[in-house]
């Protein structure tokens, strides 16, 4: 039994909710014009509805990936994906997902309003509605009020928290997140952190969260998957002890200090996996 597969099987997080993304034996090999490169091989993972599941390891380990397959962004060279027991394309199709980039992405001609409502005039809402979930998303995320400005108006964390309400304004139940906070300051993080964790408690969303920050990772999950270099491989599976209500101090409790040691220790473990 591979690694993935055992830790997996011991995990009981993901008996919280029904499944929403299941992978079995995932690869993924890229071919380049230096030959085959082997991105991810036999991932095996099942997220639950409701959890907020963390990948971190080292740039290049298939954590982005990941979620670009699980987005059909990326199509796999082997195994299976299934979003809510549908093909990625299908999920696509259906909308199962939102999606928010590294960068906020938004449009410099468009105000912040108008980029949140992008997709939903691409899916064609009337505009009651286009209206409704725009003041719905901006106050999930603490922008009401700045919904005439620009995107160069606003601070890069506003940025960002602007580019999740766009993600959540169709009111999809999984978001992907590509590392959006890597960009900013550690202040900035901080803050927006705890207004991520917020936003998932008041709206239940099953979240995917892609980070190169322990502290974030432990912070943030319900789970913590480790990762290993290149083929990406899941070497850990860790489930977090810690209250859902967490203030920024928790970080300095004894439980919160020995889940970070376990993810460091899994990392440096993963350097050396075969």
């Amino acid at each position: 039994m591979t690694v993935s597969a055992a830790v997996e099987r011991e995990s009981p997080a993901r008996q919280a909710g029904r499944p929403v993304v299941e992978a079995h034996g995932l690869g993924l090999t890229f071919e380049t014009g230096d030959g085959p490169v082997e991105a991810l091989s036999g991932v095996d993972l099942t997220i639950g509805k409701g959890e907020f599941v963390s990948f971190i390891g080292p740039s290049g380990c298939g954590k982005t990936t990941f979620l670009r397959v699980v987005a059909d962004l990326e199509t796999p060279t082997a195994g299976t994906v299934r979003v809510n027991g549908r093909t990625p394309q299908e999920a696509r199709r259906d909308r199962a997902y939102g999606y928010v980039f590294q960068a906020a992405g938004l449009l410099p001609w468009r105000r912040i309003e108008d980029n949140v409502a992008l997709p939903l005039e691409i899916m064609g809402y009337p505009a009651a509605e286009r209206r409704e979930r725009i003041r719905r998303t901006l106050d999930l995320v603490n922008l009401t009020g700045f919904e005439k400005k620009y995107p160069w108006q606003l601070s890069g964390g506003m940025q960002q928290r602007a580019s999740i309400a766009r993600a959540l304004a169709f009111d999809a139940d999984l978001l992907l997140m590509d590392e959006p906070f890597g960009a900013l300051d550690e202040i900035v993080r901080d803050h927006l952190n705890e207004q991520l964790l917020e936003l998932w408690a008041r709206t239940t969303k099953t979240i995917c969260f892609v980070t190169h920050s322990i502290p974030e990772a432990v912070y943030l999950s319900t789970r913590i998957i480790v990762m290993s270099p290149r083929p990406g491989r899941v070497t850990d599976v860790i489930e977090s002890t810690l209250p859902k209500e967490r203030p920024l101090d928790i970080r300095e409790a004894p439980e919160f200090l020995e889940i970070a040691h376990r993810v460091r220790e899994g990392l440096r473990a993963g350097h050396s996996y075969e």
